[in-house]
């Protein structure tokens, strides 16, 4: 195997935000291959991660099996920035002679790369693959467009809510079975203990917010058979928004503060102690045992409106796709299954903590390591997934989302002026996707 490991600037995991970083780019040539190779070097993108070592020993041993059961096969690994991922993916499209045979990818990028020609349908091989019948529904989502399959799920990052057992213990409380008593008792917290926030929230927080119009049966956006309108200003979706708003204020998380964090910000405030809840990630996991409230913490589902109810979350995550101008279709797409197979996921679940997106490899980690638990019932709740729409990135990149919940908190508008806004930037951006 040769293995160019190209260090960049640190960047947090795709999964950590579950944000991508589209840029726009020309529209992509007709980049279909000719031929499939059955030797050769095969050339691998992968992201490069925060502590990315053994992320790269998992991928080691997965390529020596592969060319171990491939003959006259080589893999050429390069991990790359997160940050730059959209201008050297995009550019690839274009230029099938220096594009690798395999990227992986932010699952919210699916239907933009779909769209844009490069990634190749393997709905036909990922039928035949025995592993795939285990895979978790949401998680064959996100690599589905348009009923066609362009790559295999890699791993999964949902979110729950993380809470101090010290603080709740002093104060005797008892987490929240519903979004109402979440709001109640992040204020109650706060009114006792002015230096802690109650619960840590951020204007700029997408994916946290989301819960809270799932919640409440809102959505993002509708389908209308040929493309997407967007349903963030219903009525649905508007009780969720102004849920999760009044948080915002003296009497929680002031505007001031933390209008302008996202969720990096919001975990980092319960790991170093100035929050007393905060919604994150399995992925947040080693950032808050490596903080102040190790050992004084726990995690349970974030709670929906009904009691004992838990809210719909965003399944973030990543996938692995074959590049439609890979000249050795058949060989990627065995290197793809060796990749994201069940084998690897179990010890790349061991050694970065990533979710497996098997059910059965799920279950199995719940068992090795309690702390999976939380997460893996909110996946099994019925986690959600943005519109597939190639739309999607540009919204998420323009900040549509964000720029509406600070102009709520900051009192430059109301929920539905704000709303409306987004809406009408959604329905644009929807409209020239087409």
């Amino acid at each position: 195997m040769k293995l160019s490991a190209r260090i960049a600037a640190p960047a947090a995991a795709l999964v950590l935000a579950g944000l991508t970083a589209t840029a726009c780019a020309p529209g992509t040539s007709d980049t279909g291959a000719e031929g499939d190779e059955k030797k050769g070097t095969l050339r691998v993108w992968l992201f490069q991660e925060v502590g990315n070592k053994p992320k790269e020993k998992v991928v080691d041993a997965a390529v020596a099996d592969f060319e171990k059961a491939h003959e006259g096969a080589e893999v050429e690994v390069e991990y790359i920035p997160v940050d730059t991922r959209a201008q050297r993916i995009k550019a690839a499209f274009n230029d099938p002679k220096s594009a690798p045979d395999l990227i992986e990818y932010g699952n919210t990028d699916t239907a933009g790369y779909v769209k844009d020609g490069g990634l190749a349908d393997v709905s036909k091989e990922f039928s035949a693959w025995g592993e795939a019948k285990d895979t978790d529904p949401t998680a064959k989502q996100s690599v589905t467009v348009g009923g066609q399959v362009y790559g295999a799920p890699f791993f999964v990052g949902v979110r729950a809510l993380y809470y101090r057992t010290d603080v709740f213990d002093e104060l005797g409380i008892e987490p929240p079975k519903t979004q109402d008593e979440l709001i109640s008792t992040a204020r109650k917290i706060h009114k006792k203990k002015p230096d802690l926030y109650g619960l840590a929230v951020g204007g700029a927080y997408t994916y946290g917010a989301m819960p809270f119009i799932w919640a409440r049966g809102g959505e993002l956006a509708e389908e209308t058979g040929v493309t997407y309108r967007s349903a963030i200003n219903s009525g649905k979706a508007r009780e969720g928004i102004e849920a999760y708003t009044s948080l915002f204020g003296d009497d929680n998380c002031p505007a001031a503060k933390c209008a302008a964090m996202g969720g990096n910000a919001t975990v980092t405030a319960f790991a170093s102690g100035k929050a007393a809840m905060a919604i994150g990630g399995d992925f947040s996991h080693a950032a808050v045992e490596a903080g102040a409230v190790k050992g004084k913490y726990a995690v349970v589902p974030l709670p929906g409106v009904e009691k004992d109810s838990i809210a719909p979350a965003f399944a973030g995550g990543n996938n692995i796709g074959v590049l439609k101008s890979s000249s050795h279709r058949t060989l990627a797409v065995d290197l793809m299954k060796s990749l994201a197979g069940k084998k690897t996921q179990a010890k790349m679940f061991d050694a970065m903590g990533f979710l497996p997106t098997y059910t059965d490899v799920l279950d199995t980690a719940a068992e090795k390591e309690p702390f999976v638990g939380p997460f893996v019932e909110s996946l099994g709740a019925g986690a959600k997934f943005v519109p597939a729409s190639p739309a999607w990135g540009q919204i998420d990149a323009s900040l549509v989302l964000p720029t509406m919940f600070q102009e709520i908190v900051s009192g430059r508008k109301d929920v539905d002026a704000a709303s409306d806004d987004a809406a009408k930037k959604m329905d644009a951006a929807f409209a020239e996707a087409g």
